[in-house]
Parts: structure tokens; C-alpha cells; sequence
């Protein structure tokens, strides 16, 4: 079931409210029911976790920021609208909220990313147009990061088929500049979409989170150059950790740009070196549904509170258990005697508070 409409400035209003990320964003949810009782419940949680001070994000500014996307010609899709990308809602930290500008029907689209290199050689980027091109054709829509080199490329040789840009900036911001005309025509032909607030400046620690997004979008993703420490590679093992494929193009080893995909393919992606060896992968499984995401059930009901002398006991022992070092929450239950949900909750308090953060495979550090 779809939250009511009246939610979907509440869900805007909670994941912009500080300390609440994905994973705690839809635990809030499961354990009070609505986005607006989570609401009502942040500071109290927050406070119990440590913090001496917590403010929830604006009603106002949550407004402001939906009435200027609509402005610009965008919508705000929520995890449980139609045109939210249905295997993106199956990535344990998918965003519950995403800005839209363009087409929001392409998002529905079976799809494939297509990414690599910055600094690309025109060799690199030819063979990016073409096979994005090619992929098109053939159905697919093609995800890139709309970043210089392969992945504009990427998306000039999908334009007449679809393709969407994910950005590491608000939806609004034109990263880099020099893909300011590449921007406008994805806005006219294709989409651009952000999980992050309008006005947003693209920063380092942004694009881990803008690559997830785009491998979960997608069935498989072709890394067409990256290096040996090129962030291309980060991609790539997000896709593997989402059970997803990976291609890489063989490259010279005299080439540093084709280090990252020969490793690549050494350490088992499927080699490609065009469109219709991904194809020959991928058509086995794009009639397939991966396994249902967890559902999102809005009746509104909360669920029962842990026994309070529980959580009390819980609170100690669970910070004495977490360090700097990432243990998932699987081990702590297992290992602190305490039902699921006082764990759950503890850790809710903990990370509102500012005190842990979480991590991939549900995981979670202090901080």
C-alpha cells in the first residue's frame, strides 16, 4: 500500500532531518508506522542516545524544497510511486526519496550502467557511445553519472533510446560545467535524478552513495576504462554486492585506464567487447524478477515498544559491544542476548544521536 499523500511531505521532512539515512529512515517507519510519528519521536530518540540537542528538519524548508523543484519542472518520487526504479527498491539502503527533472517513464525501463573513466581516451569514449547506443536498441536504458569522459559519452550515444543521469549534486546543480549542454538535453530527452536536497554542491564523499544508486538501478554494469584506484571500481563492487552483473572491455596493459577492468575480468566480471556479449548475459535474466524487496506496508501501525528495562540494559551493553571497527547487526544480536527490536532500537537512539554509522551489509560503527 502507498502512504497517504499527506506522508509523502512527511517522508521529504524525515530524511532530511539530521543523523537519518536510509536504513534507519525505513526502521523508523517499521517501528511507528508513519513518517510523521517518527517525527514526533526523533528528539526523544535522539536524546536517549546521547545527544544533548536535536532538531528536526523544518516543515517549512521541506515545503520550500518541493515547491522549488516543481518549479523547475520536477517531481518528487517516493519508494512506493510507480515510477520509482523497481530494482533500486531492492538495495537495503535504496533512497526512500528521490528529485526528479525530465522523463520520470524512463525510470520504469529495464536498464544498464554504463561507466568509467574521467580522463578517457577518445578510443574509450567512441566505444561508449556505440555500445550505449547499441544497448539501447536493443531495450535497455542506459544509467551513467553524467561525470566527463566515458560517462557523457555513455549517455550521448543512449539519447535516442533513453537514458538517466544520476547525480552526485541536487538535481539543480550542473556538475561538471563543462556538461552544461549534455544536462539540458537530458532534462529535454532523457531524465537527471538526486536522493540529496536541491542546491546541493557535488562533494567527494557524495559520489559512493550517487554510484549505488546507479548500480542498483541497473541488471549489470559495463565499466568501460577505470584505473586501478578509480572510484569507476567502487561501482562495480556495489553491483556485485547487490548481486548484480559486472562486464569490463579488455584493455592494453600499457594503459593504466585499463588496469581496473583487466582486474576486473581476472577476478571473474564478464569480459565484453560489445553490445551483444552483455546481451547474450543479461537476456537469461531480464525475464527474471530478483527476489521481492522487503514491502513497505503502510497501514499505520506501529509496532509494540521492547520491554523499557530491556532497552536499559541493552544501551550499555550494545555500546560497550561497537568500536570504530564495522561488526553487522546479525553478530551483535547474536552476541548480546537481547530480542531484535531492543537491538533495533538502541541503535536507532544511537546513530540520531550522532554516535554510529552504518555501513554496507548491515553494518555499524562508532564514530
Amino acid at each position: 500500500m502507498a502512504p497517504p499523500k499527506n506522508e509523502r511531505l512527511d517522508w521529504l521532512q524525515l530524511i532530511r532531518s539530521r543523523n537519518v539515512g536510509p536504513v534507519s529512515f525505513y526502521k523508523l517507519l517499521e517501528q511507528f508506522g508513519t513518517a510523521s510519528a517518527a517525527l514526533a519521536a526523533l528528539p526523544d530518540l535522539a536524546k536517549r542516545g546521547g545527544a544533548k540537542s536535536f532538531k528536526v528538519h523544518p516543515k517549512t524548508e521541506a515545503e520550500r524544497e518541493l515547491e522549488a523543484l516543481e518549479k523547475l519542472g520536477g517531481q518528487l518520487v517516493i519508494r512506493t510511486d510507480e515510477h520509482y526504479p523497481a530494482l533500486l527498491a531492492h538495495v537495503e539502503d535504496a533512497p526512500p526519496v528521490l528529485s526528479i527533472l525530465g522523463h520520470p517513464h524512463l525510470l520504469k525501463k529495464r536498464a544498464i550502467a554504463v561507466v568509467g573513466a574521467r580522463n578517457a581516451s577518445l578510443a574509450g569514449k567512441n566505444f561508449a557511445r556505440r555500445v550505449s547506443a547499441d544497448l539501447g536498441v536493443a531495450g535497455l536504458l542506459v544509467v551513467s553519472g553524467m561525470a566527463r569522459g566515458l560517462d557523457a559519452a555513455a549517455h550521448e550515444g543512449a539519447l535516442d533510446t533513453g537514458t538517466v543521469a544520476v547525480l552526485g549534486g541536487g538535481v539543480d546543480v550542473v556538475y561538471p560545467q563543462e556538461n552544461e549542454a549534455l544536462y539540458a538535453t537530458l532534462i529535454e530527452r532523457g531524465a537527471i535524478i538526486s536522493e540529496v536536497p536541491l542546491g546541493t554542491k557535488p562533494q567527494a564523499r557524495h559520489f559512493p552513495r550517487r554510484n549505488r544508486i546507479i548500480s542498483g538501478m541497473a541488471r549489470g554494469t559495463l565499466v568501460v576504462e577505470a584505473s586501478l584506484k578509480s572510484g569507476t571500481l567502487i561501482t562495480a563492487r556495489m553491483a556485485l554486492e547487490q548481486g548484480r552483473e559486472v562486464f569490463a572491455v579488455p584493455g592494453s596493459p600499457n594503459d593504466p585506464r585499463a588496469a581496473g577492468c583487466n582486474k576486473l575480468i581476472k577476478e571473474g566480471a564478464n569480459l565484453a567487447q560489445n553490445a551483444e556479449e552483455i546481451l547474450e548475459v543479461l537476456r537469461p535474466i531480464l525475464s527474471t524478477s530478483l527476489s521481492e524487496p522487503k514491502s513497505l506496508d503502510y497501514q499505520q501501525k506501529p509496532l509494540p515498544f521492547p520491554d523499557q528495562r530491556e532497552i536499559e540494559k541493552a544501551r550499555g551493553a550494545i555500546q560497550e559491544m561497537l568500536s570504530p571497527t564495522p561488526v553487522t547487526v546479525d553478530e551483535l544480536i547474536r552476541n548480546c542476548q537481547f530480542s531484535p527490536s531492543a537491538v533495533s532500537l538502541v541503535l536507532l537512539e544511537l546513530e540520531l544521536a550522532g554516535r554510529i554509522e552504518r555501513h554496507p551489509g548491515n553494518r555499524v560503527s562508532l564514530i
